[in-house]
């Protein structure tokens, strides 16, 4: 998570450097959020199929490729497409061994509040070193993006070892993916989580790619290391509500997440109108704290409904298809 949100501030170095025009970040950024869509359908099913710590290193193998395929100045959108199928068949490994690893639906929720925890706290250190990297070398930064991969790969080995299901086929499955969809939706729970979910990161991503164009025109700001740094205060924010989700939305109390979403929209309403840094800075910081209020819950129920219907990696799969078809429409 850390790299993979470094590389997106080396993008964006690239991309000044360069001088593309200025929509370029935005079809770098949907070619990352087109291989989740594309490859949806199968990733899941591996990621059931086989042991996931085996899944957890192909995954990061193929984002290192990404990243040497920028080193060696290949096209800034490519590089990151292939990233992109690096994290797409890493996710469902990563989220859907978590129902295996714990007994009950409490442990989920809190194990869910950890990784989210830790997920956000490394994509925040990524945004910081990832600009202040870019601007001192972009050729440093990817070969320490390289470098992070393969300890990440090295550490999957130690990710207890769950038994595949080699059942599971691959010939029809993007006929079983829209079957799996279906079967989802039919659910109460797995409708109500999947739409949730998908709604949140549709309005995370719009966002960032917002505060790139926002903090230079409200507030002079310019450079990617201070950039990178403000789109961390949200992070901050939401690792706070993932501390204090399972004090705040106890298990089975799902609709409570209603009430965070609607404030946490309600304080993204109010940010753009803040004239003043420190008063912007402290919205982006509640705001994020309503969403992880938000959405750690509904990732958790998601992933129960998952277990007890088409499998966690299949559930997790079907997740990142929804969250990056809304994110790449948004």
């Amino acid at each position: 998570a850390f790299v993979d949100n470094m590389i997106l501030f080396v993008a964006q170095a690239i991309i000044l450097r360069d001088e593309f025009p200025s929509w370029y970040l935005q079809l770098v950024q949907a070619t990352f959020l087109f291989a989740y869509i594309v490859l949806s359908p199968w990733v899941g099913g591996l990621a059931d199929r086989y042991a996931k710590r085996w899944v957890l290193l192909l995954g990061n193998g193929v984002k290192s490729i990404g990243v040497l395929l920028m080193l060696t100045g290949t096209d800034t959108a490519v590089s990151y497409a292939v990233v992109g199928i690096g994290a797409v068949i890493y996710s469902p490994a990563k989220y859907g061994i978590l129902p295996w690893l714990t007994q009950s639906d409490a442990q989920l929720l809190h194990a869910n509040a950890q990784v989210e925890g830790f997920t956000i706290l490394a994509i925040l250190a990524g945004a910081a070193a990832g600009g202040w990297l870019a601007d001192f070398s972009i050729g440093m930064a990817l070969g320490t993006c390289i470098l992070l991969y393969g300890i990440s790969a090295a550490l999957c080995l130690g990710v207890p070892s769950n038994p595949g299901n080699h059942d599971i086929k691959f010939h029809n499955a993007v006929r079983e993916f829209g079957a799996d969809v279906a079967a989802v939706l039919k659910v109460p729970a797995g409708r109500f989580s999947l739409l949730g979910t998908s709604g949140f990161w549709m309005a995370s991503s719009i966002l960032r790619l917002s505060v790139f164009i926002w903090l230079p025109l409200a507030f002079g700001i310019h450079d990617n290391a201070t950039i990178g740094i403000m789109i961390m205060i949200s992070g901050v924010g939401l690792i706070v509500g993932a501390v204090l989700t399972p004090r705040l939305v106890p298990v089975g109390n799902i609709s409570r997440v209603i009430g965070f979403g609607a404030l946490m929209g309600i304080s993204l309403m109010i940010l753009p109108l803040i004239p003043t840094l420190v008063p912007a800075l402290a919205m982006q910081m509640i705001s994020g704290c309503l969403g992880g209020l938000y959405v750690i819950p509904l990732n958790s129920s998601l992933q129960r409904v998952g277990e007890q219907t088409i499998g966690t990696g299949k559930i997790v799969a079907i997740q990142n298809f929804a969250e990056n078809v809304f994110m790449l429409g948004g």
